[in-house]
């Protein structure tokens, strides 16, 4: 374990206990989130190293990087994906109608890469994880790069994408620079990450499944992830909702609350979710925020 003693957004070393939280997926074991005193960012403290993570991904039900279809949350996962996958495409396709060259970083099995490639774009991707990166690279006959930092360090794109991926990321501040330095002049930055200021967060607590400890290394709001964009360089120009993200992880969240899933009480929780979202502060459970270079 390593322990951060200083707030990757702000530098502040002043922090306090904001919750415990279990790792339901793989190991079982507790993980504290800290708050930040000054700019109330909140992130997993200690935390796993970089070189022994990859072990709290080892596990069938990690479905973005398996492709599994076994369970019914998998299934369900699947079927929303088909219908996201074209409401991402109808995204790039607005931010940038000439479709030029796409980075995803953290593109998982490549399915949107996919996605993309078939539309005329020309598509480049990072994945760490050996398994989900073959599956990209078979999916999309292309070599898919291993590691953020050290690639494509002689380009530039129009479009890169984080689909939940930059609260995976050990090197915060170095990944936010990487990304804009990689983006072109008039490119668009693409960051879609759990909101744990959301209704379905209040309800659950700390069994509120997008909190996914340790793998999540950070817990963002709307607040603090424009800060952290914003001592970068970067300008926040939209937010968008991930209205989907809500259901899904309130059947999760059930799960890991009683033992098994409660597929009506996740319904009516999402439900009530993306309402209360809807007319207050666009809190969703899962936001899209779009970024340019300022």
């Amino acid at each position: 374990m390593e322990k951060i003693s200083n707030c990757p957004v702000c530098q502040h070393h002043s922090l306090s206990h904001y919750l415990n939280v279990k790792d339901y997926t793989v190991s079982q074991e507790t993980f504290e989130i800290v708050n930040c005193k000054q700019c109330n960012f909140k992130f997993t403290n200690p935390r796993p190293a970089l070189n022994v993570i990859g072990d709290y991904y080892k596990a069938d039900s990690y479905i973005s990087h398996t492709n599994t279809s076994k369970g019914l949350i998998a299934k369900l996962y699947h079927s929303v994906r088909k219908y996201t996958l074209k409401g991402k495409l109808e995204l790039v396709n607005r931010l940038s109608p000439k479709k030029g060259k796409l980075l995803d970083v953290g593109c998982g099995t490549g399915m949107f890469l996919n996605v993309c490639r078939e539309n005329g774009w020309n598509v480049a991707g990072i994945e760490p994880d050996s398994g989900a990166r073959a599956i990209a690279e078979s999916i999309n006959q292309t070599k898919i790069q291993e590691e953020v930092l050290s690639s494509f360090t002689n380009e530039q794109f129009d479009v890169i994408s984080m689909w939940h991926v930059l609260e995976h990321v050990h090197l915060l501040n170095e990944t936010v620079e990487w990304l804009f330095n990689r983006l072109k002049d008039d490119g668009s930055l693409i960051i879609a990450v759990p909101n744990y200021e959301s209704e379905d967060a209040k309800i659950y607590g700390e069994h509120w499944a997008a909190y996914d400890v340790p793998r999540h290394l950070y817990h963002f709001s709307q607040s603090t992830i424009k800060l952290l964009f914003e001592k970068k360089g970067f300008q926040l120009v939209e937010t968008l909702p991930m209205k989907f993200d809500s259901f899904y992880v309130s059947m999760l969240s059930t799960k890991y609350q009683a033992g098994k899933i409660n597929y009506l009480k996740a319904l009516l929780d999402g439900l009530k979710s993306n309402l209360k979202a809807s007319s207050n502060q666009q809190n969703y459970s899962s936001l899209i925020y779009i970024f340019k270079k300022n």
